[in-house]
């Protein structure tokens, strides 16, 4: 009896590990020591994107200090984000005269201390309608601006094709509101985002809960 009551209670107990980390919390499911070594895996990349956003905010400090760009940790990995004018002249996708030396502050750490991890481009703007750049949409200048950060990384940095990506979301993911000077300006922005692994390697291991913020 003793034994069976033993069965039934080893049966039926699960040991949840929380492991909440930048933002993410993830339960993993007691089991595989595979299911460990990933959740160290994470721990690993997580720690990859904390040295990075320290190293960032070092060779950025003066545009950080300008309010020229931003450099924070949120749930979709560690991002930087340029106001559209330190990059681009107002309309245009070429790059700034400035911005290549912008740009290459940031490329030493992509391709050191996360060069294993993936590059995601966003481009942003305001609401106002285009009326003559020539461009057919916001959709349009947004995903441009996008692909010319993508292009100069690429063949500036040597950084691998497969490792990069550019979207375009025009007006439609403002930060701010629209209806002020100042708001709209902080929703003209290209974000380069350092991806981390962690949603991949959450679904390897079977998360019975997964919470992000």
């Amino acid at each position: 009896m003793h034994r069976m009551i033993s069965k039934i209670f080893t049966g039926i107990f699960i040991l949840t590990l929380s492991v909440s980390l930048v933002g993410c919390t993830f339960i993993f499911q007691k089991g595989r020591r595979t299911d460990i070594e990933k959740i160290s895996k994470l721990k690993s990349e997580l720690s990859e994107l904390e040295r990075a956003k320290a190293e960032l905010e070092d060779r950025l400090r003066n545009e950080i200090d300008d309010k020229e760009v931003k450099v924070e940790m949120l749930g979709k990995g560690l991002v930087i984000t340029f106001v559209s004018e330190v990059l681009f002249d107002s309309g245009k996708d070429k790059l700034r005269s400035e911005a290549p030396a912008k740009l290459d502050k940031i490329g030493g750490v992509l391709t050191t201390t996360v060069k294993d991890l993936n590059i995601g481009i966003e481009g942003h703007t305001d609401n106002v309608p285009i009326k003559y750049s020539g461009w057919k949409s916001n959709w349009e200048l947004s995903s441009a601006r996008a692909l010319s950060v993508l292009h100069y990384l690429l063949e500036s940095q040597g950084i691998t094709p497969g490792r990069l990506s550019a979207t375009g979301y025009g007006e439609h993911h403002p930060v701010d509101t629209n209806d002020t000077k100042e708001g709209r300006q902080k929703n003209r922005r290209v974000e380069i985002v350092i991806l981390p692994k962690t949603m991949k390697a959450a679904a390897d291991v079977a998360p019975v809960e997964e919470n992000l913020k």
